[in-house]
């Protein structure tokens, strides 16, 4: 499960490294380094093109967009459904009506600089939370789903990220994680007309798994309300994580 991670970068480099194009009106999004649940993030879809009457041209073109996190099917009675919404399981994902129609032509990524998990101490109660991120700085690309919810200037975007079994050294924290995507799979897992998902959501690649660093941090991170780059900070005196991972 991912539901915490961290996004600190400023959207022009964002839409650099994406090679994206920001989306119009949009003030930019603070650095966060505790992002929870139903605060708005940054993810870059496919933007469909249109003309000056607004008919799509049949062109398309990579959109940095904010939305919400925690995804709102079109057919949601209210808003509140996106609540339970924030991860969409890679085994269901042909199959749940509420990310069926989004996976099959919504895809986006959720750029992070990496996420938070916790697992169980075998000296203590607590919980001891991890910061997983790139050892070498880079940007994290997390798979994920958009969808809109409403019509005119009440529509709504909004997301979920896409997890997946977990795999190597990250089993010993959770036994689940998001679908990291490298840069080399980012066009198809976008690109609307590969509507077979199944053909796009293979694990994430061993080596980009053992480039990630398992980072213990400060318990301050259980606490939405706190936030900096402090959260990110290497914690010292931490025990082993137990066998068993934790659920989150």
């Amino acid at each position: 499960m991912c539901g915490r991670y961290a996004a600190s970068r400023k959207p022009e480099d964002l839409a650099l490294e994406f090679e994206a194009v920001r989306s119009e009106g949009q003030p930019a999004l603070a650095a966060d380094y505790n992002v929870a649940p139903t605060k708005d993030v940054y993810v870059v879809r496919h933007a469909k093109e249109r003309d000056a009457e607004g008919l799509p041209t049949g062109g398309g073109h990579r959109e940095l967009r904010a939305v919400r996190w925690g995804l709102v099917p079109s057919w949601a009675k209210d808003v509140s459904v996106g609540n339970r919404m924030l991860n969409a399981r890679v085994e269901s994902l042909t199959e749940k009506p509420a990310f069926r129609k989004a996976a099959a032509s919504r895809r986006c990524l959720v750029p992070a600089d990496g996420w938070y998990e916790w697992a169980k101490r075998l000296d203590s109660p607590t919980k001891q939370p991890y910061f997983i991120t790139p050892e070498d700085g880079s940007v994290l690309a997390m798979a994920g789903l958009w969808e809109v919810w409403g019509r005119g200037e009440d529509r709504l975007y909004t997301c979920t990220v896409v997890t997946a079994p977990a795999t190597g050294a990250l089993t010993e924290i959770h036994d689940r994680m998001p679908l990291v995507l490298p840069p080399d799979r980012w066009a198809d897992w976008l690109d609307p007309a590969r509507e077979d998902v199944t053909e796009l959501v293979e694990p994430t690649p061993p080596e980009v798994v053992a480039a990630l660093e398992l980072r213990p941090v400060s318990t301050a991170v259980n606490n939405v309300r706190v936030n900096g780059p402090e959260l990110t900070a290497r914690a010292e005196s931490v025990s082993e994580p137990a066998d068993q991972p934790a659920l989150f």
